[in-house]
């Protein structure tokens, strides 16, 4: 949530904000009421509780004839201390869902529009041409024995999928590459639980106006995640960090579901938009004055990911109406689909400023050895399915075989191609004494 304090100080401010993103900005008032009604309330159950202390003290004093009325003030001054402590519960619990339902404020250099009004800062990386018919990565996965879409919605539904063969070995050889990387770079890794209970999902903006985007398991009152972004977050939801020595970092490894409501008909083919997909994700705690250089250096480390993969990409600075409610500002990076002559995007960071750390109170001690509101930053470093996606496409050849980076190689037994019934335990590493 963002600070109340701002809300109160420049209300203007936040409904622009609002209308940036095309969101409903009359629920800047709707906070403000009901920051005005709960400051009321507390200020009546403080009233009346020094009304209470006083008629208690009266009692002692009271002459035997004063003594019936004065125990009838006190005893209907501690009903009225009742109720209007019940009531201030009230006014507090309307503050806070007013509060949650106002979205970050979006960063001042954010470009205006929506979806379609992405700004590409930067183009990376030659557009490759073929002198053969492109295949698309489904047509490609299936000549490797590599996907298995068929299956996928035999034993799951539409939208899943098995990766097979060659699929899985690229799986475990992404997430090997993506994780040692970010080791690397001064990452802790972890391995993030894919179920969390409400109040992290909630923590990091993933409930409200996009909770139909989301897996709940009703039984036991948990979700799935959409990203380990969430676990990640709530791990040190209520803790005040160590930030003496900069920023704290994970890379958090974990499957991902998403209901994609709303996406009936888009990306129907293929593993491009399904419902479940394992991911890398990096994810940082720092001082909200580092945010801004934190989060160019997770767009750094994506990059250079893409480069490793020798993938065609684009960077672009996301409009204001189709940022995540979290994120105030948020840049993608888009790779070269072959099979669609287009850039689809592939990974994302964005910043989310004190939003996500003072919904799940995560604080750290300032130079004064003050608490303050920590700021979070999330980059996926690797989507894996779709990064198998992009990789069959952007490396194919005529007969069918696909071309293997030279930074996955390591993780697949050195070879070279992928190639139609290819002997799999050529493309596994040999075992290490």
């Amino acid at each position: 949530m963002i600070d109340l304090r701002l809300v109160r100080e420049n209300p203007d401010l936040v409904r622009a904000s609002q209308r940036a993103r095309g969101a409903d900005e009359s629920r800047v008032d709707a906070l403000l009421t009901a920051d005005a009604e709960r400051r009321q309330a507390v200020k009546r159950g403080d009233d009346l509780r020094a009304e209470q202390k006083n008629a208690s003290a009266a009692v002692k004093k009271a002459s035997p004839e004063e003594r019936a009325a004065v125990l009838e003030r006190a005893k209907s001054l501690a009903a009225q201390v009742k109720e209007a402590e019940e009531a201030q519960r009230a006014a507090d619990a309307a503050l806070r869902e007013a509060h949650l339902k106002l979205a970050n404020v979006v960063a001042d250099e954010v470009p205006p529009g929506g979806e379609d009004d992405a700004v590409t800062l930067r183009t990376v990386g030659e557009v490759p041409t073929y002198d053969f018919p492109v295949r698309d990565h489904l047509e490609i996965g299936e000549l490797l024995g590599a996907i298995d879409m068929e299956r996928g919605a035999k034993v799951s539904g539409s939208r899943f999928y098995f990766l097979t063969g060659p699929g899985a070995l690229l799986e475990f050889a992404l997430a090997q590459l993506a994780i040692g990387r970010a080791v690397a770079a001064g990452f802790t890794p972890v391995v993030a639980p894919a179920l969390v209970r409400p109040e992290a999902m909630e923590g990091t903006g993933f409930l409200g106006d996009h909770d139909e985007e989301v897996y709940r398991v009703e039984r036991d009152d948990l979700y799935l995640v959409g990203t380990s972004e969430v676990a990640l977050a709530g791990m040190h939801a209520a803790e005040v960090l160590d930030l003496a020595n900069g920023p704290r970092r994970y890379a958090g490894w974990s499957s991902c579901f998403r209901r994609e409501a709303g996406s009936y008909g888009k990306d129907t083919r293929g593993i491009i938009r399904v419902h479940w997909f394992d991911k890398v994700e990096m994810f940082s705690f720092c001082a909200p004055e580092e945010a801004a250089a934190e989060h160019l250096r997770l767009l750094a480390w994506e990059e250079e990911f893409l480069t490793a993969l020798e993938l065609p990409y684009r960077v672009v600075d996301i409009a204001a109406g189709d940022l995540g409610t979290s994120a105030a500002r948020k840049y993608d990076i888009e790779a070269w689909f072959p099979s669609q002559g287009t850039y689809r995007e592939l990974t994302s960071t964005s910043d989310c400023t004190t939003f996500q750390a003072r919904r799940l109170n995560i604080r750290y001690k300032d130079s004064d050895g003050k608490n303050q509101i920590a700021a979070t930053l999330n980059g996926t470093l690797c989507a894996i399915a779709r990064t198998i996606a992009c990789l069959l496409e952007v490396h194919q050849r005529a007969d069918g075989s696909v071309y293997v980076p030279k930074a996955l190689r390591p993780w697949l037994g050195g070879v070279e191609l992928l190639t139609p019934g290819m002997t799999l335990a050529a493309a596994v590493p040999p075992p290490t004494a």
